[in-house]
């Protein structure tokens, strides 16, 4: 009987060893996965950063082809409205009529 318990003793022993080996390897492996989606060349902060990049980018070709668009709108009229080339002419290259005065000021 005593050889029958401590054989008993012994496969309990191997079976409580088993399984911290196997919880061990299990949350190693848990701990390897949840690091690797969170830091990993594909993870969760390459994500966030892509995004904000994304973001910025979609923000600034907003901006260019909204000044495009105005371009565009300024160059038709150039082409076509002499009041407003004469406007343009004064207001950015400071030019003026003959027998006409610039009174410039300072901000």
């Amino acid at each position: 009987m005593a050889v029958h318990n401590r054989l008993r003793h012994q496969v309990d022993t191997e079976i409580r060893i088993r399984r911290i080996i196997f919880y061990t390897l299990m949350f190693l492996s848990f701990i390897y996965i949840i690091t690797s989606l969170v830091f990993g060349d594909m993870g969760l902060i390459k994500y966030i950063d892509l995004h904000k990049k994304k973001s910025n980018l979609e923000t600034g070709i907003k901006e260019i082809e909204r000044e495009n668009q105005l371009l565009k709108l300024q160059i038709k009229l150039l082409k076509e409205d002499p009041f407003f080339k004469e406007k343009y002419a004064r207001e950015e290259f400071g030019l003026a009529k003959p027998d006409e005065y610039i009174f410039q000021y300072d901000r």
